[in-house]
C-alpha cells in the first residue's frame, strides 16, 4: 500500500488498531506465561504497546526520526493521559468499561494531536 495516498489520520488509526491488538495479546501472554497479576501485566503491556506505537507512528505515519527525547515526550504524555482518566474512574466509580471507552475515544483523538505535534519536525525524512 502506497502510504503516501493513504492519510495520515487513517494511518494512525490503523496502528491505534494493531496497537490495542499488541496491548491485549502482551496482556495475556503476562497473565497466562509470566504469570503476572492484572495491574503489572497491564502495566507492561501498556508500556509495550506504547513502544510499539511510538515506533510504527514515528516511521509509518509521520516519517520522523525515532529519538529518545521524542520517545520519552511519548511515554509521558499517554501515560499521563492514562492515568489520569483511570483517576477519574477511580474517583467517579466508573464502570471499568466507561474508563476504557472514555480513554480509547480521548487517546485517539488528543493522542493523534499529541503524537503529531512529536513528530512535527522531519516528517518528510524516510528510513531507508
Amino acid at each position: 500500500m502506497d502510504s503516501e495516498k493513504f492519510p495520515v489520520f487513517s494511518r494512525y488509526l490503523s496502528v491505534g488498531v494493531l496497537n490495542s491488538l499488541v496491548h491485549v495479546a502482551f496482556f495475556a501472554f503476562a497473565l497466562q506465561v509470566l504469570e503476572l497479576g492484572q495491574s503489572l501485566g497491564n502495566l507492561l503491556a501498556f508500556f509495550v504497546a506504547l513502544s510499539f506505537s511510538f515506533m510504527v507512528n514515528g516511521r509509518y505515519t509521520f516519517r520522523a526520526r525515532l529519538s529518545l527525547r521524542r520517545y520519552l515526550m511519548f511515554l509521558t504524555g499517554m501515560g499521563s493521559l492514562s492515568a489520569g482518566l483511570g483517576y477519574l474512574g477511580d474517583r467517579g466509580n466508573w464502570p471499568p468499561l466507561i474508563t476504557f471507552v472514555a480513554f480509547s475515544l480521548t487517546s485517539l483523538m488528543l493522542g493523534f494531536i499529541f503524537t503529531r505535534w512529536i513528530f512535527r519536525e522531519e516528517r518528510a525524512w524516510k528510513f531507508r
